[in-house]
């Protein structure tokens, strides 16, 4: 295949056999990566405490959130043996039915446990009153390595509350399905991660890194022209797994280095050329002096002055990645005298023009349609720095991804093969390269398009999410409900782009498959909620006016199928006087949050 020449049905033949040695060569995950409490493997802690909860006839899972959490953690532990344990808890519940529990655990092995862990089921025991502790482990078996095993006291109220998907936040993974259905390149960098969470950042990551280098595709969305470009904030505690973001710079680290090496060469003969003129001396007359070359990269540095970003941007033509691991470094840039290009942030979103004075020649410079993409992490409290408040619209025009620190020690020596995780991504780097030249090299631009039908649910998902939104975070919320449904006609285009890899098919308009379209509705219906957390972590000033944490709390507690008794049951638990209860469901049901199907019967 010529370097100048990308090949997508050569590339695809290839990657079948890399394919099929990724998969064969995939690291085995343990599915107990925490033993229970008293060091048991085989569930006899499990077994102990259950026949406790039994013999107390207490239902430790009086709500629905908890009763789907407690499948999670069994199913996560034991998988199918989970199973026997889920019915014998369950059936505490006064209408306890035997085919809904099959059901529910059968959806929960599906999740693949969803990140949720056997502390769940030790928390739901300890919180009903049942006795968590286990005096002394038994004798290990003869072929255990672990020859003695010592005494164990209960667990802390705080580790035995901490789930992976944070307890009352209502946040979760994307549907694991969709992942097998992802364009091949995105399937073989999302086959790297270690758990539902660490699949997540890898394919936001790399949608976001990759939707700065897609040249000559376009969409026409609200009668505006727009570009695949993304703004990411993945937000986790320190050691929660945010750094694995770095590997998806790789992927277009080539593209990268071919600008600096490009910018370099041409230094050089301007270098030159300036030297020839230099030694010129009577003759400069019939000279014209050199013009030192524009300064060419992808990756922009965060750590700049707002005029010496816009410079980079437009030596550029208004194309740029903003690539930060620590949210800190752009929240202080920010804070400096010349550092706050916010402003020029928020434009870049929606390709609006930039301006600024030059500093070299006091220059009055315009970037006309800036195609910026953005990828930064942090913690929590860094999302605040950068973004003090929802109301500045910067918050609105990223994707939040809200990351749980996990607890379980990974095992830092699977997956030796030979091959490290960055030769892994370099290669892959090298790949989306070749796409980026073919790209590069169209003659004329390709414009992206959803169906009619996809429209037509594309615009009814949004109109009801807007209204749902509305009610449980206040009218603030708005901008990110409608900048979310831009992000997915971006996401959708990306995946759209990326299937060209795959079928070698190079056409405008390039019309959006239903699996890209339905992948990225699945993405964004994850995202909202991701979104929504994050929100009501900003200063109560801003977003809690409405107190979203409550209601929000409310509608998570409440079981997949209710009656009046049993919301208002949920009610007490929360202190939600009855009458505020009935109105809430009525607002509930009127927004299309629940179902009321039938007279005292509701349905989430």
């Amino acid at each position: 295949m010529s370097k100048k020449t990308f090949n997508p049905a050569e590339w695809t033949e290839t990657n079948k056999t890399e394919s099929k040695a990724t998969a064969n060569n995939k690291p085995v995950q343990s599915t107990n990566p925490i033993p229970p409490l008293g060091g048991g493997s085989d569930g006899s802690d499990i077994e102990t405490i259950t026949q406790r909860i039994e013999s107390s006839s207490v239902d430790i899972a009086p709500n629905y959130a908890d009763w789907r959490d407690l499948g999670f953690a069994l199913a996560d532990e034991l998988g199918e043996s989970g199973r026997s344990y889920f019915h014998r808890l369950s059936r505490f519940y006064q209408d306890y039915n035997s085919t809904e529990a099959d059901k529910q655990f059968d959806a929960c092995l599906k999740a693949h446990g969803n990140g949720v862990s056997i502390k769940t089921f030790y928390h739901l025991a300890k919180a009903a009153g049942v006795n968590v502790g286990i005096p002394k482990a038994k004798e290990s078996k003869p072929n255990s390595k672990v020859k003695e095993k010592a005494e164990v006291e209960e667990m802390s109220d705080e580790e035995l509350s901490h789930s992976p998907n944070g307890e009352g936040s209502g946040v979760r993974s994307f549907p694991s399905e969709i992942f097998d259905q992802l364009p091949d390149l995105l399937r073989r960098i999302t086959v790297k991660g270690t758990s539902p969470e660490d699949k997540d950042i890898l394919l936001l990551g790399s949608l976001v890194s990759m939707s700065s280098c897609l040249p000559n595709i376009y969409g026409v969305y609200a009668e505006r022209e727009v570009f695949a470009n993304l703004f990411l904030f993945v937000t986790a505690q320190a050691s929660a797994g945010k750094g694995r973001l770095t590997l998806c710079r790789k992927l277009v680290e080539p593209i990268h280095k071919a600008l600096r090496e490009q910018n370099k060469a041409e230094f050089e003969i301007y270098q030159r050329e300036l030297s020839e003129y230099a030694a010129a001396k009577g003759d400069k007359v019939n000279m014209e002096k050199p013009q030192e070359p524009t300064l060419k990269m992808l990756v922009i540095p965060a750590n700049n002055s707002a005029t010496g970003l816009f410079q980079i941007l437009n030596d550029n033509k208004g194309k740029g990645l903003i690539f930060e691991t620590e949210g800190d470094t752009l929240a202080l840039t920010f804070k400096s005298e010349h550092g706050n290009y916010s402003d020029g942030f928020r434009k870049a979103f929606h390709h609006e023009t930039i301006t600024y004075n030059r500093r070299k020649d006091r220059e009055f410079v315009e970037i006309d349609m800036p195609r910026l993409s953005a990828l930064l992490s942090g913690t929590p409290r860094q999302v605040s720095t950068l973004i003090p408040n929802a109301e500045n619209g910067l918050f609105s025009r990223f994707i939040f991804y809200f990351m749980n620190i996990r607890y379980e020690w990974k095992d830092v020596f699977a997956g030796e093969s030979g091959q490290t995780l960055d030769h892994y991504f370099d290669h892959l780097g090298a790949q989306f390269h070749e796409l980026h030249k073919c790209l590069e090299s169209q003659g004329k631009p390709m414009r992206f398009c959803l169906t009619v039908t996809q429209q037509q649910l594309f615009n009814s998902y949004f109109e009801q999410t807007q209204i749902q939104y509305i009610e449980l975070c206040g009218e603030d919320y708005i901008g990110t409900v409608r900048r979310l449904g831009l992000i997915t006609f971006r996401i959708a285009m990306i995946l759209t782009a990326l299937r060209i890899m795959d079928n070698g098919e190079l056409r405008s308009p390039l019309v959006c498959s239903d699996t890209d379209f339905n992948i990225a509705m699945e993405i964004v219906k994850v995202l909202v909620q991701h979104a929504a957390h994050v929100f009501q972590q900003l200063p109560t000033d801003t977003a809690a006016k409405v107190q979203p944490n409550q209601k929000q709390q409310f509608l998570n507690m409440l079981p997949a199928e209710f009656d009046r008794q049993t919301y208002l049951s949920v009610a007490d638990k929360l202190k939600i006087p009855a009458k505020t209860a009935e109105k809430q469901i009525a607002r509930f049901a009127k927004t299309g949050l629940i179902n009321h199907f039938a007279q005292n019967q509701y349905r989430k």
